[in-house]
């Protein structure tokens, strides 16, 4: 499908277009201010319950499915069917390799990542092997990041090379100034367990209202991405709710 046409969420027809970075349906009317990404793998064991979340009912167009068989092929194909303003819905983490490497070949971009986890270990520091830990070490050891124009916010479950790797990189852990354009990362993990249904939750996160009014206070990205929850009836209008709470 081309990223210039677009599954309205409302009206279930391919006549939302692309005007930009945002969209609007030729048929009943609506603008949105992302397209939208389903990228429905989990990159590790035990993850089919996250990788099936990238198939809730969220209120944007449908942009692009990215369903490949390796992480490689994932964010190759991932550069290619970008929208102009992609809202990623994963998945694991992994999911957001692609996008932020096809938006950093515009220009210099920051990440606000926010995590339970630093997703910061490589094949040989992970204890886990899971490639779900490494998608923002990936990005950094990769350049299509600087580790000063990195935020990782509420992290509170780290591994000792993730600590330590965050004291020599200068990664930041709270917010501060942010580069002119940011992409949002947001696991659903760095929210407060039993207030959403996330795959790998973690106690004394934040809560969700708190989440709503921080994104909100953000910069409208130039992308953002949802990712780490399960299916579930009530996760999709909070879904909803922090992507429109990020401008999106």
């Amino acid at each position: 499908m081309s990223t210039l046409r677009a599954r309205c969420p409302d009206c279930r027809t391919l006549t939302a277009v692309a005007l930009g970075d945002t969209y609007q349906c030729h048929s009943c009317g609506r603008e949105f201010g992302a397209g939208l990404v389903r990228v429905p793998k989990a990159w590790g064991s035990g993850g089919e319950s996250m990788a099936a979340a990238a198939n809730m009912n969220v209120p944007w167009p449908e942009a692009a499915t990215i369903d490949e068989q390796t992480l490689d092929a994932q964010v190759e194909t991932m550069a290619r069917q970008l929208p102009a303003r992609p809202l990623v819905l994963g998945g694991c983490c992994c999911s957001h390799v692609g996008a932020v490497r096809e938006l950093a070949r515009h220009g210099r971009i920051g990440i606000v990542w926010l995590d339970a986890h630093g997703d910061l270990n490589t094949p040989e520091s992970s204890p886990s092997g899971n490639e779900w830990g490494m998608p923002l070490r990936m990005l950094i050891d990769a350049g299509d990041v600087d580790a000063c124009d990195v935020t990782l916010f509420g992290a509170r479950n780290l591994d000792p090379p993730e600590v330590e790797f965050i004291a020599a990189s200068g990664i930041a852990t709270t917010l501060g100034e942010l580069p002119e354009r940011i992409y949002v990362a947001v696991d659903g993990d760095v929210i407060e367990p039993g207030e959403l249904d996330v795959f790998m939750p973690e106690p004394d996160g934040i809560g969700l209202e708190a989440l709503e009014t921080l994104l909100a206070s953000l910069p409208t990205p130039v992308g953002a991405g949802l990712t780490g929850f399960v299916p579930s009836a009530r996760n999709e209008p909070a879904l909803a709710r922090l992507g429109h709470a990020l401008g999106l």
